[in-house]
């Protein structure tokens, strides 16, 4: 299987809206909490926090909310602004990989087939 990843450089902020990004994004609106949406990833809170306050930065809005416990236990849900960076960068991504079909079938068919597969590296 031969994927596509998309990673938008904001310059001159340095900032970046990536695969990581957006699934950080998603997870927050699946879970509820930026805790489990880290956790998912394998990542700290902190790193995830930070993450999040850094998107905010570069977009100079907020893109999560929390809301405070209570009988309903509180939680976190992604603004209106998460969920557009979210479906602009999802729809940037499905056209590139629309865009490029043609020319990553030909570079998938040129693999070896006793080609040496690459190991992510995973945090413990």
């Amino acid at each position: 299987m031969t994927r596509l990843f998309i990673r938008i450089d904001f310059e001159p902020s340095g900032s970046a809206l990536g695969p990581g990004m957006a699934r950080l994004l998603e997870l927050v609106g699946e879970k509820g909490s930026i805790r489990a949406a880290a956790a998912a990833m394998g990542m700290s809170y902190r790193k995830a926090w930070l993450l999040i306050q850094d998107i905010q930065k570069t977009f100079n809005g907020t893109v999560v909310t929390a809301k405070v416990g209570g009988v309903s236990g509180g939680g976190t849900r992604l603004t209106p602004l998460g969920e557009r960076l979210l479906q602009l960068y999802r729809k940037v991504e499905s056209r590139a990989a629309r865009a490029a079909e043609d020319e990553l079938a030909t570079l998938a068919s040129m693999i070896q087939a006793n080609a040496p597969r690459r190991r992510r590296k995973r945090k413990p």
